[in-house]
């Protein structure tokens, strides 16, 4: 057996050992989905708990008269929640459209903070730091500044939180609002979808864990009070904090009747800018976390851990590994045995792909459409293909910035 065959045998059992975490992650979150379906949301027995929702929003003028409007419309009892908007260093008219909203709503609980260079412009986890200085709800919400949440979201996820003294915090589900513009989008929808909501199902099915998104999700005050805020260094701030609520014992439940809309990149430059944030985000959260595979009281967090690890190193590196020797085998460079068996499994694989992400879009309302097949297939040659770019950029990123010690900053998502 050559060097080659053991390169490619290692490529090929890695990449298979996490797709079928993947099958078995979409099964079981398709189980959830069925059972969650015929399950009726918890009502919220006597006065409803005091929530504070805040909003971080750096430039975002374009969008953000939408998101507060349809905050105030939340079907939550009006006097029962505040919302508090970040406008982080803004250099856009955001201030004044917010001044307007104020005026226009002088009966709600509707507070603006207005940051400078000095005080802000560093980053969405600064941002939250200082609007939780100016809360008082007993159960914090956030949402990010481009989301219009359906009217029950609110109420769905404090129904869950206040039901449950496990719980440390509930995530809904972000949806795409743009999806239809172009291939880009229909791409973030079904990746969303499938490869974000299907594997949350699955993952508190299984092992009742999930990750805090960015947006859409509720935790207790007294989380963020016992941890001592949010990790200003951290980019991914949602990967961290889902980290330190299970240091803490609780879980994190996931309810997908919990829907806000929101706007994805409608570019490639856009999603591109922000997918290496989110990666070298991640990556700076795994990497600080490493050491609780060894610390027996945080075993609730070792599976993110090591999923992490496996998604950003494992499986990058095998991907990497294997197409290179199959070009060189095919260029006469290098010679393997077992090219024609990584090709079966190569193919093997693309159908498990494209038949466990479409099975996981016949859960929403909308997406049952024989034209997704095309776009699976399409989607698994070129954007799946563009993830090994974005996790390579990311962490090329990360070693740049902790060489240099760069201070964390807004990484502004362009709005359409």
């Amino acid at each position: 057996m050559t060097t080659a065959d053991i390169m490619m045998l290692f490529s090929v059992f890695s990449i298979w050992s996490l797709l079928l975490v993947n099958v078995v992650l979409i099964i079981a979150g398709y189980g959830y989905y069925m059972k969650n379906d015929k399950r009726d949301i918890p009502d919220i027995e006597g006065e409803a708990p005091f929530v504070s929702i805040m909003v971080p929003a750096h430039n975002e003028g374009k969008v953000i008269v939408q998101t507060v409007r349809s905050l105030l419309a939340l079907d939550y009892p009006h006097d029962r929640y505040e919302i508090i908007v970040i406008n982080d260093n803004s250099s856009d008219n955001s201030k004044e459209l917010l001044e307007q909203l104020q005026q226009q709503h002088a009966d709600r609980q509707l507070i603006i903070i207005n940051t400078d260079a000095v005080t802000g412009g560093k980053g969405k986890s600064n941002a939250l730091n200082i609007g939780f200085q100016r809360s008082k709800g007993e159960l914090i919400a956030i949402y990010d500044a481009d989301n219009t949440p359906e009217k029950t979201a609110l109420r769905y996820l404090v129904a869950e939180i206040v039901h449950d003294s496990s719980l440390g915090a509930v995530i809904g589900k972000f949806r795409t609002r743009n999806r239809d513009v172009n291939l880009l989008t229909r791409f973030i929808n079904i990746e969303t979808l499938s490869f974000q909501w299907m594997a949350q199902a699955g993952r508190w099915n299984l092992f009742k864990l999930c990750t805090i998104p960015g947006t859409n999700f509720i935790l207790r005050r007294s989380i963020i009070e016992a941890i001592g805020g949010w990790d200003t260094k951290a980019i991914a701030e949602d990967t961290e904090i889902s980290f330190q609520i299970y240091r803490l014992g609780y879980r994190i439940k996931f309810q997908p009747k919990s829907v806000t809309w929101e706007q994805e990149p409608q570019s490639l430059r856009v999603w591109f800018k922000q997918r290496t944030r989110w990666a070298k985000g991640n990556i700076y959260v795994i990497i600080k976390n490493i050491p609780l595979l060894f610390d027996r009281s945080a075993k609730r967090v070792r599976f993110d851990i090591i999923y992490f690890l496996s998604i950003y190193f494992l499986l990058l590196t095998s991907l990497l590994l294997s197409d290179t020797i199959l070009i060189m085998n095919a260029l006469g460079y290098v010679e393997t045995t077992i090219a024609g068996f990584s090709s079966f499994l190569w193919l093997l694989a693309i159908v498990l792909f494209i038949v466990g992400t479409f099975v996981s879009l016949v859960t929403e309302k909308g997406e049952m459409r024989l034209s997704n097949v095309w776009i699976i297939m399409l989607m698994y040659v070129t954007y799946c293909q563009m993830w090994m770019v974005v996790a390579a950029y990311g962490l090329y990123q990360y070693v740049k910035d902790t060489i240099f010690k760069r201070e964390v900053k807004w990484y502004k998502t362009e709005r359409f």
